[in-house]
């Protein structure tokens, strides 16, 4: 015959057990997430290192501290004409400067403009000013 205080305590032990595995387990899930996703980044960085000069990796450090967007857009930009073939010989840091005028012309010919004339509207702020 069984205690059963000691059945209690072993069914609450068994429970924190399952617990503590099934948090193991998102751990481990997490972690090679978390693995996969640093192989893939040094991956990268080992392409754009055969690729690019020192001065034109400096610049795009440099552009990755400013504006992380459009250097993370060049970035995969240089890896994916890497890995096409595209680019035979490192690059420079005047072939970067001319590959970021290229995608900053075609970021400014995407972005709408709004323009708002108030002279064509006749909303004067000062008319309305009158005591």
């Amino acid at each position: 015959m069984a205690d059963p205080e000691l059945d209690e305590i072993r069914k609450q032990r068994l429970a924190q057990m399952q617990s503590q595995y099934k948090g193991d387990g998102n751990q481990n899930a997490q972690e090679q997430k978390e693995e996969q996703a640093r192989a893939q980044e040094d991956a990268k960085n080992s392409i754009l290192i055969q690729i690019m000069d020192q001065a034109a990796r400096a610049r795009l450090n440099t552009l990755m501290l400013t504006k992380p967007e459009k250097g993370k857009m060049v970035e995969n930009m240089l890896v994916r004409m890497a890995q096409s073939g595209q680019i035979c010989t490192k690059i420079g840091e005047t072939e970067l400067i001319g590959l970021l005028e290229n995608v900053n012309s075609q970021l400014s010919q995407n972005k709408p403009s709004v323009k708002f004339d108030r002279r064509r509207a006749a909303l004067d702020s000062d008319d309305e000013l009158d005591f």
